[in-house]
């Protein structure tokens, strides 16, 4: 997490946004803030609205209605030197090219008024040794890196990510996110959207949740509907079948099953929603906990799979 100074004028301040694509409503009344400095990670399932608002936060589609301002300005009207203070990150790589990588970063470089040195950027994004290679021979995750040093080149006061790590093996993604930790602290404002939870988890102060093109959650990673306040959940294996129970006093519950299942109980766990379980419930995909009598919260069920990472390309 980064210090940031929410006393001063936000990076980005949305209010009443909508835009529709015929009868379809993108995005649906959203209000949204993004502090100097503060990492912001838009989260939802697809289709709920989030690169059409990253879109036209970042002055690359219009909108039906709403305020936008973004860096002081309304991007549907801001001219070329606003434009040189932000940094985009879109989904798509970069095209083939016969130039080599240090060409392509150079080359972009001459956009910004003060940009940084082509080789430091190669190594903040670990393709100092792909230099001399040309774009067309990179494998796609080496491509995914340039679309990230093609971002950060100009020195952005505002750097824009759309799904910036899809592609990356685990150790790119964790060199990446230091990476980006290194320019929060810098003061530089991130609003990033990824299908990482674990991503917005490490890297947000702040999660909002779209659905059908509205906020439904806005805070804290670690308190996010509620977490914080949430039932702890004890998971264990008996009887054939996989058991689940919430509670509010979960040392008591397991003093009371220590003394009803002597010697080691089969996959014993202890925990509270993950910032998964919790976007999954407030995007609609998973039931709210079922309240038992008495208080806690007991099925049986089986105990959700540990999030897969997707396959990645080296």
């Amino acid at each position: 997490m980064t210090e940031h100074t929410p006393t001063a004028a936000p990076a980005v301040e949305v209010r009443g946004l909508h835009k529709r694509y015929g009868a379809t409503a993108a995005v649906d009344g959203v209000d949204l803030d993004l502090a100097r400095g503060e990492v912001l990670s838009l989260l939802g399932p697809n289709g709920a609205g989030k690169s059409t608002t990253l879109e036209i936060i970042a002055g690359f589609r219009s909108r039906d209605r709403g305020t936008v301002q973004v860096l002081g300005s309304d991007p549907k009207t801001a001219g070329r030197a606003w434009r040189a203070r932000i940094g985009i990150v879109w989904q798509r790589a970069v095209e083939d090219s016969p130039l080599t990588v240090r060409e392509v970063v150079r080359h972009f470089a001459g956009y910004y008024p003060d940009p940084r040195p082509t080789d430091e950027v190669l190594e903040l994004v670990g393709l100092d040794r792909q230099a001399r290679t040309r774009v067309r021979a990179l494998s796609g995750g080496q491509r995914r890196r340039l679309d990230v040093a093609l971002g950060i080149v100009g020195r952005p006061e505002l750097l824009f990510l759309d799904e910036p790590t899809t592609g990356f093996d685990p150790q790119a993604r964790h060199a990446f996110w230091e990476l980006l930790r290194q320019l929060a602290a810098d003061q530089t404002s991130i609003l990033l959207t990824t299908h990482y939870l674990h991503e917005a988890e490490a890297l947000a102060d702040r999660v909002v949740v779209l659905a059908d093109g509205r906020v439904v959650a806005d805070g804290d990673p670690a308190t996010l509907g509620g977490q914080v306040d949430a039932r702890t959940v004890v998971s264990w294996y008996a009887d054939g079948e996989d058991q689940q129970v919430r509670t509010d006093q979960p040392t008591q519950f397991l003093r009371q099953l220590l003394d009803t299942h002597p010697g080691e109980i089969p996959q014993l766990s202890v925990h509270r929603p993950t910032l998964e379980q919790t976007y999954l419930t407030l995007v609609g995909d998973a039931p709210p906990p079922t309240a038992a009598p008495g208080g806690d919260a007991t099925s049986r069920q089986p105990t959700p799979a540990p999030p897969q990472e997707a396959e990645v390309w080296t």
